[in-house]
């Protein structure tokens, strides 16, 4: 399995070019509070701290896309990166919520996660009939999502990235996803399926950047969710899926896997590549 699998990364998602392959995370970090929301403007007003060498604590408007404004509350505290656009306005991207008590959940939940993976030693890879592991991220509204709130569905879950560039790869996955989200929907079955994508580059694609590719592809998130969080977290997930991935910044090369999961947590079948017929998961989904 293991063999085949690294034969089959050498054609997963990479840059375009080499320049793409340069793309980091752009931005300088900071910290602060939200004062108020405006998505008529599109900006956040926030009263952000000190950023040593280049702007001293004070109140300030940010410009912030569709997804991160949508998240955003007045109120909360926030993390995130600010960019100097050419025109000299100011925006925040990539934004994360301070928020305690979630974190505390999905760090115990990664915890866990790390400690059954090396428990597991050379046998962390489950197979067809093996149930999925437990596990905790962050959905694109920023909320935290056990993986049990789930039981008593079928699961569809898989691994993509936004900034991939090979169409037949993760975009080719997210269609595929769709088609079995609408044609489940068309057997009257919605009530039995939830839709999972996970993340390769949660660096990047935090939850107002998953949140975005969900909307701009017009997807239904009633039941499909965009879930980031930890890296320690979801290598483990790769690994005890059989998911290969080697990032530098940007650059991931990887295999991609679909599972479908029964209502107890078990994985009952799997299909490896982006290439996969809709109709062998519908069937097993609405039957």
């Amino acid at each position: 399995m293991t063999a085949l699998l690294a034969v089959a990364l050498t054609v997963g998602c990479r840059p375009a070019t080499k320049e793409d392959a340069k793309l980091e995370v752009p931005g300088r970090p900071v910290t602060g509070q939200i004062i108020k929301v405006d998505a008529e403007r599109g900006t956040l007003l926030v009263d952000h701290d000190e950023i040593p060498d280049y702007m001293p604590a004070m109140v300030m408007e940010f410009h912030a896309g569709p997804g991160d404004l949508a998240n955003a509350v007045a109120g909360e505290r926030i993390r995130a990166r600010l960019i100097e656009d050419t025109d000299g306005t100011f925006r925040l991207a990539h934004i994360w919520k301070v928020d305690a008590l979630a974190a505390s959940q999905v760090t115990a939940a990664a915890a866990a996660l790390r400690e059954d993976t090396t428990i597991r030693g050379r046998n962390a890879y489950r197979s067809v009939g093996e149930n999925l592991p437990d596990f905790a991220l962050y959905d694109q509204t920023g909320a935290v999502v056990d993986v049990s709130r789930f039981r008593g569905k079928k699961v569809l879950l898989n691994f993509i990235y936004t900034r991939c560039p090979i169409a037949t790869m993760c975009p080719a996955a997210t269609i595929n996803m769709m088609a079995v989200q609408s044609a489940v929907a068309e057997a009257g079955k919605s009530d039995r399926l939830e839709l999972i994508s996970i993340t390769f580059d949660p660096e990047f694609d935090t939850p107002g950047v998953l949140r975005d590719y969900a909307e701009v592809r017009g997807i239904d998130t009633t039941n499909f969710s965009f879930l980031t969080g930890p890296e320690s977290a979801i290598k483990d997930l790769l690994r005890q899926l059989g998911v290969l991935a080697e990032v530098e910044g940007p650059l991931i090369s990887h295999t991609l896997a679909t599972l479908l999961i029964d209502e107890k947590g078990r994985i009952i079948d799997r299909a490896d590549g982006s290439q996969w017929d809709v109709t062998q998961f519908v069937r097993k989904i609405v039957r």
